[in-house]
C-alpha cells in the first residue's frame, strides 16, 4: 500500500504549488489590468478630438492651416507642389491644380475640421466638411487626390470616369516623393493609428508637439 501512497502525496504537493502559482499569476494579471485602466483614465484627455474653424490657408492639395494650426487631410494623398503629370501628351503642374481644387472646396464659411491624430510632421490629421460636403472625399471624387488609407470607393469612381489626375497619367504622390528623396509619409491606416495611441498613452509629453 505504501508504494502507492507516496506518488499520490507528491501529486497533491505539486498540485498545491501549481495552484499557488496560478493564484499569483491571476493577481498579477488583475493588477496589470487595473494599472492599464488607470493609465488610460489618467490620459484620456490626450485623445480629445480637436475641432477647428476660422481663417484658412491652403498649402497644397491635402494640407491647410487654420488659425496657425497645420492640418493634413486624413485618408487622402494629393500631388505635391512642383509635381507634374501628363494629359494629351503635355505636362502640367498637377500639384497646383490639386491645390486650386482644395481652395475652391474650403471657401465655404461653414468649413470645419476635426481630428486627434498627428502625422510625423506634427500636422493634425483631420476630416473636414464644408457646405455639407466631406472635403476629403470630394478631393478624391474629383480626381485631385488618391485614396491613402480611406476613400477607395471614391477613387474607383474617379478612375472609371477619368476625372482630374485620371484624365491622363501621373505618378502616385508617395512614389514621386520617394524619387525626390523627400521624407516618407505613412498611409493613414491602422498602423499609424496604433502608433498614435501608443505615444499618447506612454509618451511623457503627450501634447500637440508629439510626432510619429
Amino acid at each position: 500500500m505504501s508504494r502507492f501512497r507516496q506518488p499520490n502525496r507528491r501529486r497533491r504537493s505539486y498540485g498545491g504549488k501549481r495552484s499557488g502559482l496560478r493564484r499569483a499569476l491571476d493577481v498579477a494579471v488583475t493588477l496589470l489590468i487595473f494599472a492599464s485602466l488607470a493609465l488610460v483614465v489618467a490620459r484620456i484627455d490626450r485623445f480629445s478630438v480637436q475641432q477647428l474653424a476660422g481663417q484658412t490657408r491652403v498649402g497644397d492639395g491635402d494640407s491647410l492651416e487654420i488659425d496657425g494650426e497645420r492640418l493634413r487631410l486624413k485618408g487622402i494623398d494629393a500631388p505635391e507642389l512642383g509635381q507634374t503629370c501628363r494629359i494629351d501628351g503635355r505636362a502640367y503642374d498637377c500639384g497646383r491644380e490639386a491645390r486650386a481644387a482644395l481652395q475652391q472646396l474650403v471657401r465655404s464659411p461653414d468649413l470645419a475640421c476635426e481630428g486627434w491624430e498627428r502625422d510625423r510632421f506634427d500636422r493634425l490629421l483631420v476630416r473636414c466638411t464644408a457646405g455639407g460636403r466631406d472635403v476629403n472625399a470630394a478631393m478624391v471624387e474629383a480626381g485631385w487626390a488618391v485614396a491613402y488609407g480611406d476613400y477607395e470607393r471614391m477613387e474607383d469612381d474617379a478612375r472609371r470616369n477619368r476625372r482630374g489626375l485620371w484624365a491622363g497619367s501621373f505618378e502616385e504622390p508617395r512614389e514621386w516623393r520617394r524619387q525626390k528623396a523627400l521624407n516618407a509619409e505613412p498611409r493613414h491606416g491602422a498602423f499609424t493609428r496604433g502608433i498614435n495611441i501608443w505615444r499618447k498613452l506612454f509618451d511623457k509629453g503627450g501634447d500637440a508637439g508629439e510626432t510619429l
